[in-house]
């Protein structure tokens, strides 16, 4: 009796279920405990991923060696550079950048004088690339010791140098300031009451021989105004061999801040190659013109100074102008030298300024004029300022022996 119940639930229970629906029985049971499906990737890619599960993995790359230092004396540790180190050749391109030199406060020195000569004025020694260590044993030891000193290949030295011969000396250091620097006594002692201001020189080669012969005369000072190529520049260093550190230089000047910088009592002249004789042509400096060649101090120059401090007026014309003394001219061998006095020596493109002009002119200054041959249009800067500061001195050694003979009283027998 209950076996037949069984069947007829059982037939029932099938009759009931709707057309392809599958029986709940442990079938379905078996099918929903099974795994999920594998997917395998090609028979290439597996071959690949095994090939490179069996490869040997590659050692890391070793540290970097140690820094090795050396002893070049007591107290006095360098630094080898390893192959391939770039400090130098990156020191030397961003210290060659004005624009880094005047961010950074550093410029670069080259060469055993020049190096020398800064450490003995007190510039500060940053860090010095040499290339044997017989160039440490030149210079001053106590300075050396303050400094980072790197042993570098003379083929990398001479690969980054500017000269022809590299001495296989490259030095950084931070700029100097002229009013911290302890410039030589004989040339203190020899300096006299002359000096010196550069109105828009801007070639480097000029620059650095007029500061050399600023520091042959005995100048008291040289005064650079905006216009002027940066003092620091390495061409600038070459040529002056060795100025830098001889006599301060004070750059960077506009013509406001001039005046405060020259000593009470100057009389500021300018180089001129006008003949004193002439009759003055104009009373002012058209804007535009002159052009190269115009000679120092030549009153045809284009105006390249503020123009508060060079008053504008208009001519008949209509024509806009610059108005310009007019100062009282002769030969630079005639007298001219009074204590103190001030020499400006203007660029060979556009001469000597309107604002120089007045400046000489508000301290009663002077054209000084070398003559030169007909169609000779100027001479060099460089020596315009050889001539006029040699004059200078000699004119102001004269007065000064003259002064020395007053003062010596006879004695009497």
């Amino acid at each position: 009796m209950a076996a037949l119940r069984r069947l007829a639930a059982g037939l029932g229970s099938s009759l009931l279920r709707r057309p392809g629906e599958a029986a709940v029985g442990r079938c379905g049971v078996r099918a929903l405990r099974r795994s999920p499906v594998r997917v395998l990737p090609p028979q290439k890619e597996r071959g690949a991923a095994a090939q490179e599960q069996q490869r040997p993995r590659e050692p890391p790359p070793p540290p970097p060696p140690a820094v090795e230092r050396s002893s070049a004396g007591p107290g006095l540790w360098y630094e080898k550079a390893a192959p391939g180190d770039r400090r130098l050749g990156k020191v030397v391109t961003i210290a060659k950048s004005k624009k880094f030199r005047d961010h950074h406060g550093k410029v670069l020195l080259e060469g055993h004088r020049l190096i020398k000569d800064a450490l003995e004025a007190g510039a500060v020694l940053q860090t010095l690339f040499f290339s044997t260590v017989g160039h440490l044993k030149e210079l001053p030891e106590a300075e050396l010791k303050r400094a980072n000193l790197v042993k570098v290949k003379f083929e990398d030295i001479k690969s980054w140098s500017d000269l022809v011969t590299p001495q296989g000396l490259i030095g950084i250091f931070s700029k100097p300031d002229h009013a911290k620097m302890s410039y030589p006594a004989a040339q203190l002692t020899s300096s006299l009451p002359l000096l010196l201001i550069c109105d828009n020189i801007r070639d480097p080669g000029n620059l650095g021989t007029i500061l050399r012969c600023a520091a042959g005369a005995g100048c008291e000072k040289v005064l650079l105004t905006k216009g002027c190529v940066d003092p620091w520049e390495p061409k600038v260093l070459r040529a002056g061999m060795g100025a830098h550190f001889r006599l301060p230089i004070v750059a960077n000047l506009d013509w406001e801040s001039v005046p405060s910088n020259l000593p009470a009592g100057v009389q500021v002249c300018v180089a001129d190659n006008k003949d004193p004789g002439a009759q003055a042509e104009t009373a002012s400096v058209p804007r535009g013109a002159g052009g190269p060649g115009s000679a120092p101090g030549s009153p045809k120059a284009p105006v390249k100074s503020k123009p508060k401090a060079a008053p504008e007026r208009e001519d008949e014309e209509g024509a806009v102008g610059v108005c310009v003394p007019e100062l009282a001219a002769q030969c630079y061998y005639e007298n001219w030298t009074q204590t103190p006095v001030a020499v400006v020596i203007g660029g060979e493109t556009h001469g000597v300024s309107p604002d120089a002009l007045h400046l000489a002119a508000s301290t009663g200054g002077k054209r000084l004029v070398i003559p030169v041959a007909p169609g000779v249009d100027s001479l060099n800067s460089a020596i315009a300022a050889g001539i006029m500061l040699f004059e200078g001195k000699r004119q102001l050694l004269r007065r000064h022996k003259q002064e020395d003979e007053r003062q010596v009283v006879p004695v009497v027998g």
